[in-house]
């Protein structure tokens, strides 16, 4: 005689569907006996302190008062800055004539900035220079424009 064809998975697979399908039909007729409960009551939904939304109203004693005219609507505004001036002062730390550019480090701050020749307001400029400049942004960072002698 021949042996079944029926594995020990197949079993268990097929009763894991029989299962599944039970819990299902068990759940249709769980939905079809409650009571269908609809009107506006059931529809309503209502925010707490939390700004969680919850299906019971809010308690009025929790209730904040809130001045509408505080409210600022946009961006906040700006005090008034004093004005910058854009001319700084500093001294020029490199330059290579053939090539046309050059550094200048800023007396303030000791910061250094790339100074081209087309940036210079004047003919000629010298390595240890006091000069007066304007920054720019440019690409590949700011660099120092209207280059005068101080």
């Amino acid at each position: 005689m021949a042996k079944s064809q029926e594995t020990f998975n197949k079993k268990e697979k097929e009763k894991k569907r029989a299962k599944k399908r039970l819990e299902k039909q068990q759940k249709r007729a769980e939905r079809k006996a409650a009571p269908k409960v609809s009107g506006f009551e059931n529809m309503i939904a209502y925010v707490d302190e939390n700004g969680q939304l919850t299906d019971t109203p809010p308690d009025p004693s929790k209730k904040i008062v809130i001045d509408v005219a505080s409210i600022e609507i946009g961006a906040t505004k700006r005090e008034e800055e004093e004005p910058v001036d854009p001319v700084h002062k500093g001294k020029i730390e490199f330059f290579n004539d053939s090539k046309g550019y050059g550094f200048i480090r800023e007396n303030d701050t000791n910061e250094k900035y790339f100074v081209h020749v087309n940036g210079l307001a004047c003919d000629g400029v010298a390595e240890g220079d006091k000069v007066s400049f304007e920054l720019e942004q440019g690409m590949k960072g700011i660099n120092a424009v209207k280059v005068m002698k101080v």
